[in-house]
């Protein structure tokens, strides 16, 4: 068997294991990544900066006795820094190169995982799309026509790809779950603080924001998650120690649960049929594991709680590029994407006050949700609402474009205080992703389950939220819902190697 066909076959702890056992070797294992990255390169479009050189010097040295020795990995081109290697964002803006490693980054490679490459993310993280003026499309190894979901779609398209086994991957409003969603992959959004972002950062998006991972498996999520979590001295808060390793969580019957499922969207746009069947798909598994399944409402949860996020985010937004502007050293305007522009310049003109209240209502809202559903191991609910779209469907057209460019060129940012228009605009933003949001403010760890394939051939993933701190139970029961549903045999059909 060809060293291609084992790195597209075997997960990263399958990989590790042959290293460990001498039946292949790191050497081997990067060189055949390289060329599956360069085969694939024009059919998916998912690296910002290859990192080829590195790897391959790194592969000769590396200790073949570390957990993940000599596995291909993929760092996304946001929010991570590796020394010596540009960081983009996905933007125009002239990029940033650290001349120091992310406190991740280190447990990286201290777990024995060779970077080959950073992957695409859209401008900034801003599009649950990963398409951007910088580096174009990212497309989705299952069909290519098709969008990988973001903003880690280059992450994950490079997982579907068979490039890498696991990538490196962020989520501030679903950017983790939606790629896994779209790409047939499993993704875990980690609970608040269980990673840190430091030194680069103490947090992004007033905490929203966490790291992880998109991986094929569910024991390479946990495996990594033991590698790479654990708080740091300059971290503002850490989430609650685990009772034992992710990996034992993993490796263990869940027993039987109590879940609840809701279905309803908390924008009120429409759901497709596919989004609900792939949702009663995962019912119906997790009843064969076992479980208890009751239908839930949360009524608490809907547009005003959305209005507060954007509004968030938009400040957020607002801070970071008057900061890329600092370190640049001149205006940024011209170099980032127009609707970038416009989510800055409205987040400019959002006071302080009116941020800080919006927060307080959001974790209102949280306290509520946490202590309403805290009877219940998890909470199935979908992640997308309909199938992976194709590429460019997000981009606006008609008169959504041509409000966007009035509210950029003749700087009517204000207008977006009339309610009516900021809620069209916010519809338009979300009507593809409605739910991931929800974890992302209330910090509660949340796993993206590829247990459907639409007719269509393009996978449909939806997600189990957990109790704030236990991903030990979500990774329990993902690995018996991969186990029933046997979703580890399916692989995109991108050049499967001979």
């Amino acid at each position: 068997m060809s060293v291609e066909r084992i790195l597209w076959e075997h997960d990263a702890t399958g990989l590790a294991g042959l290293v460990h056992k001498g039946e292949i070797s790191p050497q081997d294992l990067v060189d055949a990544a390289i060329a599956r990255a360069e085969a694939t390169r024009s059919d998916i479009n998912a690296i910002a900066e290859p990192l080829y050189d590195a790897a391959r010097t790194r592969a000769k040295t590396v200790d073949r006795k570390l957990p993940l020795a000599g596995v291909p990995f993929a760092l996304k081109d946001l929010g991570i820094a590796m020394k010596g290697v540009p960081t983009h964002g996905g933007s125009r803006i002239p990029a940033f190169t650290a001349d120091f490693n992310s406190v991740m980054t280190e447990r990286y490679l201290a777990a024995g995982l060779i970077p080959i490459a950073t992957s695409t993310s859209p401008e900034h993280g801003l599009r649950l799309m990963t398409e951007s003026a910088a580096f174009g499309i990212t497309r989705n190894p299952w069909n290519t026509a098709h969008t990988t979901g973001g903003s880690s779609g280059g992450s994950a398209a490079l997982v579907a790809a068979g490039v890498v086994p696991v990538a490196h991957a962020s989520d501030g409003g679903g950017s983790i779950r939606v790629p896994s969603a779209c790409t047939g992959l499993v993704g875990l959004k980690t609970s608040r603080g269980r990673v840190p972002l430091t030194p680069l950062i103490t947090e992004s998006w007033y905490g929203m924001v966490v790291d992880h991972a998109v991986a094929r498996s569910v024991r390479d999520s946990a495996l990594l998650l033991d590698l790479s979590h654990g708080p740091d001295p300059l971290s503002p808060y850490a989430a609650p120690p685990p009772k034992g390793s992710f990996a034992a969580a993993a490796g263990r019957d869940p027993g039987k649960l109590k879940l609840a499922v809701y279905r309803k969207s908390p924008l009120g746009l429409p759901i497709s049929a596919e989004t609900l069947a792939a949702l009663d798909t995962a019912v119906a598994l997790a009843r064969e594991g076992g479980h208890s399944v009751e239908e839930i409402d949360m009524p608490y949860i809907g547009r005003d709680f959305m209005v507060d996020f954007c509004k968030t985010v938009a400040g957020a937004v607002a801070g970071t590029i008057s900061a890329e502007a600092l370190r640049v050293g001149r205006s940024i305007s011209g170099d980032i994407e127009r609707a970038t522009r416009v989510m800055s310049r409205f987040g400019e003109i959002v006071s302080a006050g009116d941020v800080y209240a919006g927060l307080q209502r959001l974790h209102a809202t949280s306290r509520q949700l946490i202590a309403e559903t805290a009877q219940y191991d998890a909470v199935l609910m979908p992640v997308i609402a309909h199938p992976p779209l194709a590429c460019g469907a997000m981009d606006p057209k008609g008169v959504d474009e041509f409000i966007e460019d009035m509210l950029d060129r003749l700087h009517l940012t204000r207008l977006l205080r009339l309610k009516p228009l900021f809620g069209q605009l916010m519809d338009k933003s979300l009507w593809f992703t409605h739910w991931p949001a929800i974890q992302n403010v209330s910090g509660q760890p949340s796993i993206s389950l590829p247990v459907y394939v639409t007719d269509a051939g393009l996978p449909l993933g939806i997600q189990a939220a957990g109790r704030p701190g236990d991903e030990e139970t979500l990774l329990s029961f993902a690995a018996q819902m991969e186990k029933i549903s046997g979703w580890l045999k399916r692989r995109a059909p991108l050049q499967i190697p001979a």
